[in-house]
């Protein structure tokens, strides 16, 4: 009579253990279906594509992509081209994932002319410098201010601080050279008042 009853539970314990199993076949076997276990899309290069040659592409792929800020302009890159991505190339994704672009712009922004007359040469060169601008040809005159930026120009027209130019234009200086403007010497810089009284 036990013998009975212990091979009728062992029966339904054994019953029990391989619906179970059956259950979580069952279950990641759906899970797999409904999110393509296994099945991924390899990131292409976008590197230097265009937009239109990036949405050609993705239309096959079943990937969606979105436009970041647009970086810095890179010369070495085609106005609107992909400079950099995320995922990387070759990074494996499942279907309809979002690419994240950054395109290059057109060409340069504009830059403001920071204020560096009467200023020395080598302190105007690194402020014109880390605003992106470029030092062209340094010129002398006669003047006290030995070194000290008297004027700036771009493409031989006089430039004012504030003004805006395109990132990389090239900055000419005219500086003084420590001598005393000739054409000034017959105007004293102080009339003595002896002068003025008449005595």
């Amino acid at each position: 009579m036990l013998k009975k009853i212990f091979q009728k539970l062992l029966g339904q314990l054994l019953l029990g253990v391989v619906a179970f199993a059956l259950l979580v076949w069952a279950t990641l076997h759906l899970l797999d279906y409904y999110t393509d276990h296994g099945k991924y899309i390899v990131v292409p290069d976008l590197t230097k594509k265009t937009l239109t040659e990036v949405q050609l592409l993705f239309e096959k792929e079943h990937l969606r992509y979105e436009v970041l800020d647009s970086t810095e302009y890179d010369p070495k890159y085609p106005p609107l081209a992909v400079i950099s991505q995320s995922p990387e190339p070759n990074e494996r994704v499942k279907e309809n994932r979002k690419i994240y672009l950054n395109i290059n712009p057109t060409g340069y922004h504009k830059v403001t002319v920071p204020k560096v007359i009467q200023v020395t040469r080598r302190n105007a060169e690194a402020t014109l410098q880390s605003v992106g601008l470029t030092i062209g040809n340094i010129t002398y005159v006669d003047d006290i201010g030995k070194d000290m930026v008297l004027e700036l120009q771009h493409n031989g027209k006089p430039v004012l601080p504030g003004e805006k130019l395109v990132k990389t234009s090239r900055i000419d200086l005219i500086c003084g050279n420590g001598l005393e403007n000739k054409d000034n010497d017959s105007i004293p810089s102080e009339i003595p008042i002896e002068e003025l009284i008449g005595e």
